[in-house]
């Protein structure tokens, strides 16, 4: 058996100073990445899971799900960013008008140019998009992974025709050993994160997410005349909740929802760096998480930027609770349906529901305001990623309360 470990930190500079880069969080920009996303082939609107047994159990109002697990074929999310991002790197390169920007003018154009090789450091979602974007637009890749990625990750990415390989360095020095290989080499290199002199492409990245998260709010809003009152979503470098927070931010000013920022307590730099006043700060050492995905030392200053400004607070779990959330989405409560996840997309419904049904965490349960009117918006940003450990975690009970 496993204790369970939740530490929670509000944010108090919250409306302290206006949301930075707010104008590329537009809803005239994420209209324009929406036609894009849709322009490909494989494109389809991931739906929106209504948890209606689980919601009237924990007692709340809804519950619901967006369910990244069949995105693009891929099953992951992380394939927003990289289409979007290569894309706009191959409009820059090839002289395309963004207003033609579409899958179709990509491929055509890819036929009359020698064809470009990106590079990503990445714990497996974000390199498989990466590859599978290459791939799908006849380019070449080159895709790093942190010490430690079980060889299904690498694998898959093998598989879309992309060199894999694993370093012996965590997450975040194998982001500075890819920089300086595509420096060296002439490389393209797509990150979520930024430095001094690299802000475009992760700009991209978090751009193209937008369409996840404005997918979401439509189908919300076509089931329910109210919005979501909280948001909990996942943070690793915090280019996925830098653009969840600069969204609704950005087009709600006075109704913003409550939105936590939720890290592996192994891997907690935004809560550090909130605990520090603001100034973002580095986590070192193995960063050793069932949640992959999350398992990062350094926040995206960019990202940072917007999430200290605008997100009500931060917490941090340990994996007991991204374990539980695993087992719940992949045996509901009766009408509610089946979600496929990796841990880092059932960690947040695993600290949704253990802070409301377990007594202990009574007093953050107020503190969220978490209560019968209650209505919660969460992303499963992955599919099974690791399907050993699943079974693991559903079979077996590793992890367990």
């Amino acid at each position: 058996m496993d204790a369970i470990h939740i530490e929670y930190l509000p944010n108090t500079r919250t409306g302290d100073e206006p949301v930075p880069e707010i104008q590329d969080m537009s809803t005239l920009q994420a209209k324009k990445i929406g036609v894009f996303h849709q322009s490909w082939p494989e494109y389809h609107p991931t739906p929106l899971r209504n948890l209606d047994a689980l919601s009237s159990y924990l007692g709340v109002s809804a519950i619901r799900v967006k369910d990244e697990s069949q995105r693009f074929g891929i099953g992951a999310f992380k394939v927003l960013g990289s289409t979007w991002a290569i894309g706009r790197y191959l409009a820059d390169a090839w002289s395309i008008p963004l207003d033609n920007l579409t899958f179709e003018s990509l491929h055509a154009e890819a036929k009359a140019h020698e064809p470009i090789t990106f590079t990503a450091a990445s714990d497996g979602n974000h390199g498989l998009g990466v590859a599978w974007t290459a791939q799908q637009l006849g380019q070449r890749a080159v895709i790093y992974l942190p010490k430690g990625t079980i060889e299904e990750r690498v694998a898959r990415i093998r598989r879309l025709g992309a060199i894999a390989e694993v370093t012996t360095m965590n997450y975040d020095d194998t982001v500075r050993q890819v920089a300086l290989l595509s420096r060296q080499r002439g490389w393209v290199m797509v990150q979520d994160t930024s430095w001094d002199g690299y802000h475009d492409i992760p700009l991209w990245v978090m751009q193209g997410y937008l369409t996840m998260v404005r997918e979401a709010e439509h189908q919300w809003n076509l089931t329910s005349e109210k919005p979501p009152t909280h948001i909990i979503i996942q943070a690793g470098v915090g280019s996925l909740a830098g653009s969840v927070v600069g969204w609704f931010a950005g087009r709600n000013s006075g109704q913003v929802p409550v939105i936590v920022i939720a890290e592996p307590m192994a891997a907690p730099a935004l809560y550090r760096s909130a605990a520090a006043g603001g100034q973002p700060v580095k986590i070192s050492g193995s960063l050793d998480t069932i949640m992959a995905g999350l398992a990062c030392g350094e926040p995206n200053p960019e990202a940072w930027k917007i999430i200290r400004s605008r997100a009500y607070g931060f917490v941090v779990c340990n994996d007991v609770v991204a374990a539980r959330g695993t087992r719940i989405l992949s045996n509901p409560l009766n009408g509610d349906p089946v979600i496929a996840t990796g841990e880092s997309g059932s960690m947040p419904l695993g600290l949704l529901a253990t802070i409301l049904d377990q007594s202990k965490f009574v007093s953050l349960r107020a503190m969220l305001d978490l209560g019968t009117d209650a209505r919660i918006l969460l992303f499963n940003t992955e599919g099974v990623t690791d399907p050993d450990l699943h079974r693991e975690l559903v079979w077996d009970g590793k992890y367990c309360v």
